[in-house]
């Protein structure tokens, strides 16, 4: 079952007098509990896509569809972590993750139920009553996330939330989504500019070519990822040693290659 479906998406921007296609006739699909990220050059409308699926912007032409439905604007069945923190600084850790149940009328137990899940799926135990400024930047992410999980969404938007990490903590956040994908599976749509985290979260990597952004290939990570049993493995550094990781990791890196540099290529037929 389908959980967000693009369908020959045309996104068309106008500045003045002028206009420019940023997405030329995008289709796919993210099924149901599948983590799918997407890659491309910058300025290949990734973040445009995950905004369609948010309701915060729309198609030209095309429609995009959230659980079947036409979106019409944002919705309670769909949660959106962006690359800042946009925590309110002056609420608790705790007050943070609860906020949106709050707004959505939730009453006090399934708001106290829900905050102590996450905070321990989080590792925010003992953080509860921090404020944001008392919290490095792993940690701050890790409340926009619980505040996200909290809400218990259909669908999770995730635009580049890592992007302002150092490179220890990104890596100790992205051990962290896996862990949490597999306690609490979420249907995930996932903006990346890095190919190792793509690779090493996602069950398929939307691969965009550079603007106007149209789908040049979909690689399929799960059944590469269960012949080689990546989840076996403890840490990311281990699964990104195995010749599968490298492999997948190539490909996408010398097409990304191919497009940055206007070398002509046929779009390449998605992989179900």
């Amino acid at each position: 079952m389908s959980q967000i479906t693009f369908e020959q998406v045309r996104r068309i921007f106008r500045r003045g007098d002028e206009t420019f296609m940023a997405l030329r006739d995008v289709s796919f699909e993210v099924r149901e509990k599948e983590f799918v990220a997407i890659v491309g050059p910058s300025g290949c409308g990734k973040t445009t896509l995950l905004r369609m699926a948010a309701g915060l912007e729309f198609p030209s032409s095309g429609a995009v569809k959230v659980g079947g439905k036409p979106v019409k604007g944002p919705g309670p069945e769909r949660a959106v972590v962006f690359q800042q923190f946009a925590l309110f600084p002056w609420k608790t850790v705790r007050e943070n993750i609860a906020f949106g149940l709050k707004c959505q009328g939730a009453d006090a137990a399934r708001q106290q139920d829900a905050v102590t899940r996450y905070l321990r799926l989080m590792g925010l135990e003992g953080y509860e009553n921090a404020f944001p400024h008392q919290l490095s930047g792993g940690m701050q992410q890790r409340v926009a996330i619980a505040r996200s999980y909290a809400l218990d969404p259909d669908v999770l938007l995730m635009d580049e939330p890592f992007g302002a990490l150092d490179a220890q903590t990104r890596v100790v956040m992205q051990e962290e989504l896996v862990r949490l994908a597999r306690v609490n599976p979420r249907t995930v749509l996932f903006i990346t500019h890095s190919v190792e985290e793509a690779v090493y979260l996602a069950d398929r990597v939307v691969v965009l070519s550079g603007r106007p952004g149209h789908v040049q290939e979909i690689i399929d990570v799960a059944t590469v990822r269960k012949q080689d049993a990546w989840d076996s493995c403890e840490h990311i550094e281990e699964v990104m040693d195995l010749e599968s990781f490298v492999h997948l990791r190539t490909r996408i890196w010398r097409l990304l290659r191919e497009l940055e540099q206007g070398a002509p290529r046929t779009p390449a037929a998605a992989v179900a």
